[in-house]
C-alpha cells in the first residue's frame, strides 16, 4: 500500500509516467420489445424484458497526472488482450525511459503474459517498458484506474441497454475523446501519513508479530 501511495505522491516526470491499469466486465443486453420513442409529454419507454447477449471487457489505462486515458473494448479478458493492450499502452508512451506500472494482482497481469503472445524476444523488450506496482489483495481500491472505470460506467453506460461490441464502442470512443480533451482527472488525498493514522490498527498488527 505504501508503495503505490509514494508513487502517487511522485511528481510529473514524462521520462517515467505513472499509469493505472484495470479491467472490468460489462454484459451486453439487448431489448426483447422495441423501444417507445419519446413524445411531446412522454419519456421514452422500454419494456422490462431483456435478452442477455454475452459480455464485453473494458481495458483501461489512465494517467491520473495529465488526465490521460486509453480505454479498449474487448470481447475476453485474456491474456492474449492484456499483452495487445500493453503494446498499445508502449506505443503512447514510445519516448518514456519507464513506464510506471501501477494495476491489481490478477494472474494475467505479468510480463509472463506477453510470452504466449509474441515471441521471446519481443516479449522481453515489452517487459522491460514497464515498471510493475501491484495493489495489495483486497485493496483495489488504491487503484485510480477503479475510479475512472466507475465514471465512465456511470456517465456513459448506466441505465442503457447495450447488445454488441460495437455498441459498446461507439458509447465509449466519444465518453474517452470528451475526458481527454476536458482532462478529466482523480484528485487524490489518501497519503502515507494518512494511511499510518487511519489504518494504525493493521500497523501495530504487523508490529506485534515481530
Amino acid at each position: 500500500m505504501e508503495n503505490i501511495l509514494y508513487l502517487y505522491s511522485l511528481p510529473y516526470d514524462p521520462r517515467c509516467p505513472l499509469v493505472c491499469f484495470d479491467e472490468r466486465p460489462c454484459v451486453l443486453h439487448n431489448d426483447v420489445v422495441e423501444l417507445l420513442p419519446m413524445k411531446p409529454g412522454r419519456v421514452q419507454r422500454f419494456d422490462y424484458e431483456y435478452k442477455r447477449e454475452g459480455t464485453s471487457n473494458l481495458l483501461v489505462a489512465f494517467e491520473p497526472l495529465t488526465g490521460f486515458r486509453i480505454i479498449e473494448v474487448s470481447k475476453q479478458r485474456t491474456a492474449a488482450d492484456y499483452t495487445r493492450f500493453m503494446q498499445r499502452v508502449a506505443e503512447h508512451y514510445g519516448s518514456a525511459k519507464k513506464i510506471r506500472l501501477v494495476q491489481d494482482n490478477l494472474n494475467t497481469h505479468t510480463s509472463g503474459s506477453f510470452y504466449g503472445s509474441l515471441n521471446a524476444e519481443e516479449a522481453f523488450a515489452l517487459g522491460q517498458r514497464f515498471e510493475m506496482h501491484y495493489t495489495p489483495k483486497k485493496a483495489s481500491w488504491l487503484n485510480m484506474a477503479e475510479i475512472e472505470i466507475n465514471a465512465v460506467v456511470r456517465q456513459g453506460l448506466k441505465g442503457r441497454r447495450i447488445g454488441s461490441i460495437d455498441g459498446m464502442i461507439e458509447v465509449i470512443e466519444p465518453l474517452v475523446k470528451e475526458r481527454n480533451n476536458n482532462k478529466t482527472t482523480v484528485t487524490w488525498q489518501f497519503t502515507p501519513e494518512k494511511a499510518r493514522v487511519k489504518l494504525r490498527r493493521h500497523y501495530d498488527r504487523v508490529v506485534s508479530k515481530n
